[in-house]
């Protein structure tokens, strides 16, 4: 399993509007794997259907703790009327004359240097090695049709922004009975509004007010695993980082986790009464550190604007 992609999203109305036939629609959609159109290495075997890609959005908790998610797609997929043949039922392909079913042809011409001799798709049967004289009127000779299709994607702890997951077998299906290819799934992960993501690791802002980060404290923290105790020191300063190991992202596919770091951030009150301004000048009178004179308060005012 794996994937990602950007296959268009399933619309309404016929698939078919506005195209020339059933080779030009898989030309748009596909790239061009029709086999009526396009030329090929040779025949080994029923040709590979394309891959196909697809985005999926997911919360920041979906991307850490893994999810399931329902991804749609147009897709090709065998004709059920012809049994992926191309050919109308009761009737079959036959090998091309001109290539005896090697779906390519040989050309020698002669330069300077002497003959040379190059390879290319059989004009017949464009590359296919078979050539339908009766062809499916479902599917016109493809052995397969478009169909919008729904998948729901396992989705693993710890996948972001770069990750591709793959599908195996899950892309379009090949033309005359040839095999799918794969389905590719990537990501876009909405932020969060507390946590911030490098790799493994998980980073979020602790906000202590400035007595707390003075005098230390218990304090608790919200985590995505649920309430974490933080002891914080006295004196501990803005910028400090609290390391909690293994709780941060699983690694993808492999076991364990990253860790969660807390960087510290003192909140300075804006509120104070004077009763507590007075408090802190005395403090500061204390410990000798010169603060602004006392004409009206710096809070005083704080608190008449916001008044």
């Amino acid at each position: 399993h794996a994937g990602i992609g950007g296959a268009g999203q399933p619309g309404g109305g016929d698939p078919f509007g506005g195209f020339g036939g059933v080779g030009d629609i898989f030309d748009a959609f596909f790239g061009g794997q029709s086999p009526f159109g396009g030329g090929g290495a040779g025949r080994s075997g029923p040709m590979r259907g394309p891959d196909l890609e697809v985005v999926t959005e997911l919360d920041f908790t979906e991307a850490v703790f893994g999810a399931q998610h329902k991804v749609d797609v147009r897709t090709a997929v065998a004709c059920e009327v012809c049994d992926a043949t191309g050919a109308t039922p009761g009737t079959s392909a036959t090998t091309c004359a001109d290539c005896g079913g090697a779906g390519q042809v040989r050309r020698v011409r002669q330069s300077l240097l002497g003959q040379m001799v190059t390879t290319a798709a059989c004009p017949r049967c464009n590359g296919a090695g078979e050539v339908i004289a009766d062809p499916c009127g479902n599917c016109a000779g493809e052995g397969r049709t478009l169909q919008d299709r729904s998948f729901t994607v396992d989705i693993p702890p710890g996948v972001d922004a770069a990750s591709t997951l793959r599908l195996q077998g899950r892309g379009a299906a090949g033309p005359r009975g040839g095999p799918p290819g794969d389905l590719y799934v990537h990501f876009r992960v909405r932020p969060h509004d507390v946590f911030r993501r490098d790799g493994v690791d998980l980073h979020a802002d602790l906000h202590i007010p400035v007595t707390q980060a003075m005098l230390g404290a218990e304090v608790e923290f919200e985590t995505l695993d649920g309430t974490e105790a933080v002891t914080v020191p006295p004196a501990t300063p803005t910028g400090h980082v609290f390391r909690f190991r293994g709780k941060g992202v699983p690694v993808v596919n492999r076991g364990g986790r990253g860790d969660l770091h807390l960087h510290v951030v003192i909140d300075l009150p804006r509120d104070l009464s004077e009763e507590q301004e007075e408090l802190v000048r005395r403090l500061a009178e204390l410990r000798g550190e010169p603060v602004a004179e006392e004409t009206r308060g710096f809070f005083t005012k704080l608190r008449t604007a916001f008044k």
